[in-house]
């Protein structure tokens, strides 16, 4: 008992983390109830447990170490699920991009920095902390929304990245900026030298090394030891870089698209991401409790004033870099609205210049607060980002700037003016591409609306007639002449989209036909009430394609599965989307006693081995059929009463499935 109670005393880190956890769970509990995301529950819970809170924490810097390690998981894994030719397809959305994201930041921070009082050293280190952003808030919301691998997702890790790169040499120039006398120059050509060599080493062992240690680790089917080595290769990377000057969380990164190039990634993933949600939290829990609510409250005004701002200033410089390397708007504001916060590195590179002096105490505060406050409110503005970007992109404009806004610099379709009786397809994914091929083989006039600039441009090379634009504003719509279209296809995946331009479409024209594809079913009634003909919903058509097969191999008459489907579909998918205690339509499917498998021979001998099938008795004894017979690759469909069956057939037998099963016991080995 002593023992115990002085480990405790010896071990104080262990007190934190019951704390921690504990108090975690109880806040995460309520937030999930009141549906807001966890991130903010670990916030919360970091300003109730930490110094200006309820002070339950003492071990604030071992808090950090495992924030960290979080973080480098995060990476990693993110790393893992990427890979170095995914990498090499955004160089110029890092390079570029990220580069002028961080300059024009740092350039519009410095000059308001300036304006309201700061000396102009300081003004630009303001603008260094500012330019950065949450890649652990950012990319895990991506990764749970599955949104890492879209357009905007792969551009905003891209200019993350440049983030993670660039807060080195942000790190040599803080110094400079305090008035030291270290030399700058140097130190960045070491950097960019120690940059260089770590990109080689990563290609060499993603190509060489790690593949071929991870094979012969996982020739042992030794679990504990595949995940040691997988952390091993982990933390060695992050540790490496971070003894050549650069950040951790690049060298996990980094370490994380050598393992990708491996065909063990998925396996790995899955092996480390328990470790990574442990150790994020921390991350979360450690900057919540830099949050001084008091200061927060005696401020307000000016920290929120300075928050919008903050989300003002970022979001007009992210627009630009993204339209500089090439995407479109819609593109450029989902990023924008991706990455206005204050990032957890600059978190890091303020205890610097506070360490220099470049901020004073109460600076600092407001900092901190702009940085939380902006963290918080992340989730809930990404989660709405593309519906926020539409929105901007719908906004009422001047005729003349709301064209040039929507369509700058890509090809319009020419329409003959007289052109009726067409389609008009709204978004050209796998759907769209689909629909335009049948439309062309059937000789159906078309034309198709698009917001992907890249596929526009592509496109209409091709000759396809495709136009730029968003489908919800009117402009674009008469150009394709919508009110003499016979049929108009909504193909996108945005359900607001979608209803505003079902809304625009109907306050424009009656006259076309309106068959919108969506995603779920509880979309089906308010898209019908907004003037849609006809609603497609992606969650039931799949499971009527799932069923569908299932039914057949069930051996239904095609007949009987037509009439099945066309029921569901004349009452809106109602049998799927009721309780089962409830009334259903009327709908029957009677499953035959009968299966259709393949049983291998695998005995020399025995009851129906190696004798003529009129005297094997097959069907007399256990009423199922040989359908057909595969023997030394062959397939004989037509069998005979002399065939027999010998040791490596394939037989395939139809009947009941307790007869079939009596059948595979006398040929098969248990």
């Amino acid at each position: 008992m002593f023992n115990f109670i002085f480990a405790a005393v010896e071990f104080p880190m262990l007190s934190d983390i019951v704390w921690i956890f504990g108090l975690a769970t109880l806040v995460i509990l309520v937030f999930m109830r009141l549906k807001i995301p966890t991130i903010i529950g670990y916030l919360f819970t970091g300003a109730l447990a930490g110094p200006y809170g309820l002070s339950l924490v003492q071990a604030s810097t071992t808090v950090d170490v495992l924030s960290e390690i979080g973080v480098i998981l995060l990476l990693f894994v993110i790393g893992m699920e990427f890979s170095l030719k995914s990498l090499m397809a955004i160089k110029k959305a890092v390079f570029i991009g990220g580069a002028l994201q961080v300059s024009l930041t740092i350039l519009a921070t410095t000059f308001l920095s300036y304006f309201l009082g700061f000396n102009w050293n300081v003004s630009v280190f303001i603008g260094f902390l500012f330019s950065l952003s949450s890649t652990a808030i950012v990319l895990k919301l991506l990764q749970e929304s599955g949104q890492v691998n879209t357009i905007s997702g792969r551009t905003t890790l891209a200019i993350l990245i440049f983030q993670d790169i660039v807060i080195v040499p942000l790190m040599l120039f803080t110094p400079m900026l305090a008035g030291e006398s270290d030399n700058v120059a140097w130190s960045l050509f070491l950097m960019a030298f120690k940059g260089t060599l770590v990109i080689i080493l990563t290609l060499l062992s993603a190509k060489y090394l790690v593949p071929i240690l991870l094979y012969r680790i996982a020739k042992t089917r030794n679990e504990e030891l595949f995940l040691l080595s997988i952390i091993v290769i982990c933390f060695a990377v992050a540790y490496a870089t971070s003894l050549l000057g650069l950040s951790l969380g690049l060298g996990a990164f980094l370490a994380g698209l050598i393992i990708s190039e491996s065909d063990y990634s998925h396996h790995a993933t899955g092996k480390i991401l328990p470790f990574r949600e442990v150790f994020l939290s921390f991350f979360f829990v450690s900057v919540g409790m830099l949050f001084d609510i008091t200061f927060l409250f005696e401020h307000i005004i000016p920290i929120l004033g300075l928050t919008l701002l903050t989300f003002v200033i970022k979001f007009i410089t992210v627009s630009i870099s993204v339209r500089a390397i090439g995407q479109g708007f819609k593109e450029a504001f989902i990023v924008a609205f991706s990455i206005f916060q204050v990032g957890e590195f600059s978190l890091l590179l303020a205890k610097v210049g506070l360490n220099y002096e470049l901020l004073d105490p109460e600076t600092y505060q407001y900092f901190l607060a702009i940085s939380i406050l902006t963290m918080a409110i992340t989730p809930f503005i990404l989660k709405k980002r593309e519906d926020f970007s539409c929105g901007i992109l719908n906004l009422p404009l001047p005729s003349q700037l709301s064209k040039k806004f929507g369509n700058m610099n890509f090809p319009q379709l020419e329409l003959d003016e007289d052109i009726k009786d067409h389609l008009v397809i709204i978004g050209y994914g796998l759907n769209g591409r689909n629909l335009s091929k049948a439309a062309k083989s059937a000789k159906i006039p078309y034309a198709i609306i698009e917001m992907n600039p890249v596929t526009v441009k592509e496109e209409s090379l091709k000759g396809e007639p495709i136009t730029y634009g968003d489908a919800a504003n009117e402009t674009v719509l008469e150009h394709v002449n919508i009110h003499k279209a016979r049929v108009a296809v909504i193909a996108i995946s945005n359900a607001e989209a979608t209803k505003r331009i079902i809304s625009t479409i109907r306050h424009l024209t009656q006259t076309p036909y309106i068959i919108v594809r969506t995603r779920y079913v509880n979309e089906i009634d308010e898209n019908l009430k907004l003037g849609a003909d006809e609603v497609i919903p992606e969650e039931f058509e799949t499971s009527i394609e799932i069923f569908t097969r299932v039914l057949g191999k069930y051996l239904i008459p095609r007949h009987d599965v037509e009439e099945f489907t066309e029921e569901i579909r004349s009452h809106n998918y109602e049998l799927f989307r009721i309780p089962s205690s409830e009334p259903r339509p009327n709908v029957k499917i009677n499953l035959p006693e009968i299966n259709f498998v393949g049983v291998m021979v695998e005995r020399d001998s025995g009851k129906y081995i190696n004798k003529p099938l009129k005297e094997a008795g097959i069907r007399e004894e256990l009423g199922i059929n040989v359908v057909a017979i595969k023997r030394e690759g062959k397939i004989i469909t037509s069998i005979k009463p002399e065939e027999k069956l010998k040791l490596g057939d394939i037989v395939y037998v139809a009947g009941s499935p307790l007869s079939l099963e009596k059948f595979e016991a006398a040929v098969e080995v248990d």
